[in-house]
């Protein structure tokens, strides 16, 4: 079950969203800093009887909001740091060429990848681990070729997926993929 799936038949069975739970929470003390997973899930279970799995999702989300969110330059430093950080250059050469295809372009990142945004839309995304660079972008009406895969489940962001095991895989053939991509969204 997708974490949107707990959230929507928690609020078909309670009738409740998770911001009436952040309200409620709020009123019992049970939000900020130092909330504790025992003690949401019992107030949960009792007063809306959530079994653990459904009552794990709401306390992810008053965990979440008691942590502060770097910036997005530190979160993307982040993704970056360690034996990760021998993708960066390549990860700035990706948006240096997004870039130059015109001044519109932001970075959105996550805990876990980078989005490539145009306006509103994202049309590229860049995930490292130490071993490996994704790029996934989104181009709806081509076929994925030699060098991309389809997306599937990695990320229903995107279309396209290509693993980069070293960064001279990261090249011309790639870039106009990004290009593309960017005229699409």
């Amino acid at each position: 079950m997708t974490f949107q799936a707990y959230i929507d038949t928690i609020q078909q069975k309670t009738g409740k969203t998770p911001d009436d739970f952040r309200a409620l929470a709020a009123e019992k003390g049970l939000s900020g800093p130092g909330v504790k997973a025992g003690d949401v899930l019992a107030w949960l279970a009792q007063d809306f009887g959530l079994g653990r799995g459904h009552g794990m999702a709401i306390y992810s989300i008053l965990k979440d909001d008691a942590t502060p969110r770097g910036s997005a330059d530190e979160r993307i430093e982040k993704q970056f740091a360690g034996a990760k950080a021998a993708w960066r250059p390549s990860f700035d050469a990706i948006v240096a060429r997004a870039r130059a295809l015109g001044d519109d372009v932001t970075l959105a990142p996550t805990d876990s990848y980078v989005s490539l945004v145009r306006g509103s839309r994202k049309f590229a995304i860049v995930a490292v681990t130490a071993k490996r660079l994704d790029l996934g972008v989104k181009l709806k009406n081509d076929e994925p070729g030699s060098r991309f895969e389809p997306a599937g489940s990695w990320n229903a962001m995107v279309t396209h997926r290509a693993r980069v095991d070293e960064p001279a895989q990261l090249d011309e053939e790639l870039l106009v993929w990004v290009d593309a991509a960017y005229r699409e969204a």
